[in-house]
């Protein structure tokens, strides 16, 4: 059995881009209802602290906090794929992997065009191999395999331009959802029985409809739609996938954390050079992150440079 887990980073800021992960493991049929933090509980731990000495593989939220360094979201980030057989060694060879279109959608950003970030970033490479070491083996001994990595990532103007065709920004989080579950299951072959796990989209209970439109040749079946769970059977011939949207989800499905820590980290990589290329342009400028309040002091601070450059905002600036 194939388990894709799927999340997001920044569906909601004003600034910086809307990544969308989803990460693949191949298991034993028998451990499919397992808790996949139970079963490798000799390498990864969903409890953070300071003495944990296990990978830490929890909500992005709570590995990573403005002021307390990228340590920890990246040494998970970069664990994983190393563990999918990429040692990737700066963001564009990420990009290169997991979102190829996304390394061509940068030349369109002043502020990303040609930049690119040495990687690791944060911690040593060491660190990140010890830790993928101890995942590998503690995998291996299970008989669960890594399957792959693939991300979405919209930058402030593609993001724009799609919400303009949408008029929906719950819409857009949905179809990069779907482009996941079809990169991921084409990786998977129609020979796998696929379990797809998301956390909810953009406070969205109802797929059944925007899932038969997005894979008009499968038959779904409504399986539950209910408060916490959305989930559905969807066959084509031998082929079946299961897919569930849940509240909470990072907290119930190890890949799902794992996608919400890639979906976080590489935003977070992305907004580190956003805020290199201003700070360049106007020394003193204190960084943001990108949220509503703060990227609004951000842009007012930053008003005279922007308009001395000329900028499209809709490149910088989302619509909504």
């Amino acid at each position: 059995m194939i388990v894709v887990g799927i999340d997001e980073a920044g569906y909601g800021p004003l600034l910086g881009p809307l990544v969308v992960s989803a990460v693949g493991l191949e298991l034993p049929d028998r451990l499919a209802d397992e808790s996949l933090w139970d079963v490798l509980r000799a390498s990864v731990s969903a409890r953070v602290g300071a003495t944990q000495t296990r990978l830490m593989i929890a909500d992005s939220k709570k590995l990573y906090r403005s002021g307390q360094g990228l340590d920890r979201l990246e040494t998970a980030a970069l664990a994983w794929l190393a563990t999918c057989g990429q040692e990737v060694s700066g963001l564009t060879e990420l990009l290169r992997y997991a979102c190829p279109q996304a390394v061509d959608a940068m030349e369109e950003y002043p502020w990303y065009w040609q930049a690119n970030v040495e990687l690791p970033a944060a911690v040593s490479l060491g660190q990140v191999q010890t830790q993928a070491n101890a995942l590998g083996r503690d995998l291996t001994s299970h008989r669960i395999r890594a399957v792959g990595t693939w991300v979405e990532v919209l930058p402030a103007g593609h993001y724009n331009r799609m919400v303009d065709r949408t008029r929906n920004k719950s819409t857009l989080l949905f179809g990069l959802a779907t482009r996941l579950i079809q990169r991921a299951t084409q990786a998977a072959g129609d020979s796998a029985e696929v379990r797809i796990v998301a956390d909810r989209q953009g406070g969205r209970s109802r797929y059944a409809r925007p899932l038969m439109l997005a894979f008009s040749d499968r038959s779904l079946a409504i399986e539950d739609e209910s408060p916490e769970r959305s989930a559905y059977r969807m066959t084509r011939g031998p082929s079946c996938w299961r897919v569930a949207f849940l509240k909470g989800g990072e907290q119930q499905h190890l890949p799902i954390a794992l996608a919400s820590i890639l979906s976080k980290y590489i935003r977070e990589l992305f907004m580190g050079l956003l805020n290199r290329y201003w700070q360049a342009k106007q020394p003193g400028l204190s960084p943001t992150e990108g949220y509503y309040t703060d990227g609004k002091r951000f842009l007012r601070d930053l008003d005279g440079t922007l308009r001395a450059a000329r900028v499209d905002r809709r490149l910088l600036v989302r619509s909504r």
